[in-house]
């Protein structure tokens, strides 16, 4: 399949090294083609490695977003870069709570309690 895929020009390839330590560099040219990041999802699909922009969840938040921000009356060019902004934001957010619960799970830092979230101040 890939062969025929490949006579037809639809599939661009190179042929990459893997390091002793079993890592690889992805081509540039790739790398900005599918606008990844610091992290990428990896799984086995029909017998080949593949290698894909992640897909936090963040992106679930866009519709959500884009309300809030027309909500506020952000329109036009500053709509896209607040837009841009408040997604940076989430994935910030997102990647803060995963570290937390990290640290949490491997017993570094104390969990929360229902009560200690939810209980009003007295």
């Amino acid at each position: 399949m890939l062969a025929k895929m490949m006579e037809r020009g639809h599939v661009d390839r190179k042929i990459i090294s893997v390091s002793q330590k079993r890592q690889i560099t992805i081509p540039l040219k790739f790398f900005k083609q599918l606008g990844l990041e610091t992290e990428v999802e990896c799984f086995i699909q029909d017998d080949a490695l593949v290698i894909r922009r992640l897909r936090n969840g963040h992106e679930n938040f866009s519709v959500e977003i884009l309300k809030d921000l027309i909500a506020r009356g952000v329109s036009g060019e500053n709509l896209v870069r607040q837009f841009e902004q408040e997604t940076k934001n989430i994935r910030t957010a997102i990647g803060i709570m995963t570290s937390e619960a990290e640290r949490i799970a491997a017993g570094e830092s104390p969990a929360a309690s229902f009560d200690d979230v939810f209980s009003e101040d007295k």
